[in-house]
């Protein structure tokens, strides 16, 4: 049986130490309303918090081997889900490889628009997202990982008032 070989930077070891020692990576959802409104679109957001002295893939890794970082959203019929807004990584350098890789650390969140049909009914839906990364720390890179996390949000009708909300995460009085 012929074996597989892979061109890794010098020094690179994969998965050298236990899951246990590897990020633990907290995933959510948040919405920039406290509702959405029928036929009107909503502001949405994955956040990741990498805990300090982790780094995962940002979306576009600068070499084919490494694994990005991606977001897929679940969501029922007839919600139209925008593309992901993926953050600016940062170029960073780490002792397991000489060139610089394409990151992402601390708070990252990864933005998206979720319209609704005006003829969606009223009442609790759920969005689920699903996010696939890989994490590392200066030494190691851990075995991919896959979370997901659902996103509950009422939805109202068109005339119905909503509040704006998380704006730590969506900023001020943005428009969707």
């Amino acid at each position: 049986m012929a074996g597989l070989l892979l061109a890794l930077p010098a020094g690179f070891r994969a998965g050298t130490l236990t899951s246990a020692a590897q990020a633990n990576i907290r995933v959510n959802g948040f919405f920039a309303a406290d509702k959405a409104q029928r036929g009107r679109t909503v502001q949405a957001a994955v956040v990741l918090d990498i805990p300090d002295g982790f780094h995962i893939n940002s979306n576009r890794p600068l070499a084919k081997f490494l694994i990005p970082t991606s977001v897929k959203i679940e969501a029922p019929g007839g919600i139209k889900v925008g593309p992901i807004s993926y953050p600016r990584a940062q170029l960073r350098t780490f002792s397991f490889s000489q060139d610089k890789l394409s990151v992402y650390e601390g708070r990252t969140v990864l933005r998206f628009n979720v319209t609704i049909p005006a003829d969606f009914q009223t009442g609790v839906t759920e969005l689920r997202a699903r996010v696939k990364y890989q994490s590392c720390n200066d030494e190691a890179c851990f075995p991919p990982a896959s979370r997901s996390v659902t996103m509950p949000i009422a939805i109202v009708g068109a005339n119905e008032s909503v509040k704006r909300i998380n704006a730590n995460i969506f900023g001020g009085r943005r428009k969707g």
